[in-house]
């Protein structure tokens, strides 16, 4: 079982001996750093935001043929596992804030659990703006009576920039993204025709999975090219062949409801009512 640590165990683990608090802790990565540069996997309790400014071409991140930088951002959230192995030591900067103090913030933010391949390639004028932030916070932090208020603060609107640079990002990738969101169409119509028992209805990690996405990274895609949630393609993709399964059979409801992955018609028959207006039985005598 991998160790867990919280920030103080944490800073600890890393050979930082100046850390100021149990809630927030700043590492600025340079030459002088005694931070090992291999981890065996480890849990952490906390939120991690880090900017890294020497980006490895190496090292697979997501990086695809439309990024041409050297400078990303990753995060990790509560629960998660890291772990590295680094040729040399990395240059930028890592900011850890316990759950406790982030939560408020950083559950606002689907991106904070994406995946590590699914990081933040930024541009130089956007690594700039992330760079006066990140500088800015760590003297604060670096302050004889440092406020965790304004580096907290510091941080939201770190996300802000992030949420803003990551829609930059699908657009760059629209051609890749494209093809995710024509696959998914693909895989939702091969899920119901496959010929297969239907067990259960699919969710959206099914789908993200198959794209080799996370849940939350594939989701945003979809919303961000569709207009339209993953999750509601999915429900309206069930209506529709819900409708067509009453008009054009005389299967029992029960029997269309267990077709479509539902495991009590109840179930599927609250949900058509609130999705159409009206009961299957109902729809279905018009």
């Amino acid at each position: 079982m991998s160790q867990k640590f919280n920030i103080p165990d944490f800073a600890k683990y890393l050979n930082i001996t100046d850390s100021k608090d149990d809630d927030l802790l700043m590492i600025l990565y340079d030459d002088k750093s005694k931070i090992p540069l291999k981890s065996e996997p480890v849990v952490i309790d906390f939120y991690l935001l880090a900017l890294k400014l020497d980006f490895d071409n190496t090292v697979d991140y997501g990086q695809t043929d439309f990024d041409h930088t050297e400078s990303l951002l990753y995060f990790d959230a509560p629960n998660n596992h890291i772990a590295w192995d680094l040729d040399k030591p990395m240059t930028g900067y890592n900011l850890l804030i316990s759950a406790d103090f982030f939560d408020t913030y950083a559950k606002r933010y689907s991106f904070m659990h994406y995946n590590d391949h699914e990081a933040l390639f930024v541009k130089d004028d956007e690594k700039q703006i992330l760079l006066d932030l990140f500088t800015k916070a760590y003297a604060e932090y670096q302050s004889t009576q440092f406020s965790k208020a304004i580096v907290t603060s510091y941080a939201n609107l770190i996300l802000t920039y992030i949420e803003k640079y990551y829609k930059r990002q699908f657009d760059t990738r629209s051609l890749l993204y494209n093809q995710v969101v024509t696959d998914f169409r693909k895989n939702l119509e091969d899920f119901f025709s496959s010929g297969d028992t239907i067990k259960e209805l699919p969710s959206v990690g099914y789908f993200a999975q198959r794209s080799n996405l996370s849940s939350n990274y594939f989701g945003d895609v979809i919303k961000h090219f569709t207009g339209e949630s993953a999750q509601s393609h999915i429900q309206h993709y069930v209506i529709k062949l819900a409708k067509l399964k009453l008009r054009e059979t005389s299967l029992p409801i029960s029997q269309i409801a267990y077709s479509l992955g539902y495991d009590y018609p109840t179930y599927f028959s609250r949900f058509f009512k609130k999705e159409v207006g009206v009961t299957p039985s109902v729809y279905r005598n018009q």
